[in-house]
């Protein structure tokens, strides 16, 4: 028992001590870290039953290739309601510019030349009555009467004209106005019935590894949520984390080999990021002694080449390279 119980202190010894040999400033220092990988999800903003899923585990895709597609007899059915109501409000609008029917426009020119024959008759009718009371052979009431019904017929003929160029004209401006909106309205429905019928089928949108897809054809998926995730080689990186003492002297931009087990090469990576924050805090105030056991996490890009051969969540050894190289 007391055999163990000293082992356990040693090895408690040593554990207390790694931190203060990590921040050794010996540039053949190792950090431990990981690689992390920021997956792109692929998802539908509206749901549906998952009919094709072109996308399988392990396989890579370029920007464009066709995931998976879902029901589309919704989004179809509302696109072609919406191209129906826009030939509907096409067809309105043209009758409205068409004004009145051409046999309608006929009688209405029939009406006015019989009207133009009864103005000629009257002009006539009082132009031979005011000779005759000049003669005094008819009475003047005899003429104010042949002057009225010639002003009647004037009338009518002005009021026939303009029946006649109203009919050729259309309809009124505020109904032409009113057409042309519902037409431009019913073109804003195909766009939005197209964008719903366009989302039912999901491409990828960055090049990449097919990491995982959660749902199988046949199954209803909800709006948003992922049915694939795509790992683009740009967006694989190495975290690993630093003692205190190390953090300060490592700036964004300076380079890290990297090795791992069964790694055919040692991998180079930029610093891109330095935690602003300790990622383990003593519960007792700052010392000298303290801060040793205070870490911060560290983030490094590679090369795409060279991140493709890297798996999130595998372990790495990261060397901080000659700062001055």
């Amino acid at each position: 028992m007391i055999i163990l119980l000293r082992h356990t202190g040693l090895f408690f010894l040593l554990a207390v001590s790694l931190p203060f040999w990590s921040c050794s400033e010996n540039q053949q220092e190792y950090y431990q870290g990981y690689v992390e990988g920021e997956f792109v999800y692929g998802a539908s903003p509206l749901g549906g039953r998952l009919e094709t899923l072109a996308a399988k585990r392990g396989m890579t895709v370029e920007t464009g290739t066709p995931l998976f597609s879902l029901d589309q007899t919704v989004e179809a059915a509302a696109k072609a309601e919406a191209e129906q109501q826009l030939e509907r409000a096409k067809s309105r609008l043209a009758d409205l510019l068409k004004g009145l029917r051409p046999s309608e426009i006929k009688t209405i020119e029939a009406r006015r030349s019989q009207a133009e024959s009864a103005y000629e008759l009257a002009r006539r009718e009082y132009e031979r009555r005011t000779k005759l009371v000049r003669d005094n052979a008819i009475a003047q009431e005899a003429v104010d009467r042949a002057k009225s019904e010639m002003e009647q017929n004037a009338a009518r003929m002005a009021q026939l004209d303009a029946e006649l160029a109203t009919a050729r004209l259309g309809a009124r401006p505020d109904q032409i106005d009113s057409a042309r909106a519902e037409i431009k309205a019913a073109r804003e429905r195909i766009i939005q019935a197209a964008w719903a019928l366009g989302q039912k089928t999901q491409h990828a949108s960055k090049p990449g590894l097919v990491q995982d897809t959660f749902y199988v054809e046949g199954e209803y998926v909800p709006p948003a949520y992922p049915v694939v995730s795509i790992l683009p080689p740009a967006n694989i990186k190495v975290r690993f984390f630093v003692p205190e003492p190390v953090v300060g002297t490592i700036k964004a931009g300076r380079k890290v080999a990297i090795d791992f087990d069964g790694a055919r090469k040692t991998f180079t990576g930029t610093v891109s990021f330095i935690s602003p924050q300790a990622e383990y805090t003593p519960p007792v105030i700052y010392s000298r002694k303290s801060r040793s056991h205070l870490v911060y996490m560290v983030e490094a890009t590679l090369s795409a080449s060279d991140a493709a051969e890297l798996n999130p969540g595998q372990p790495v050894d990261v060397r901080l390279e000659n700062a001055d190289a």
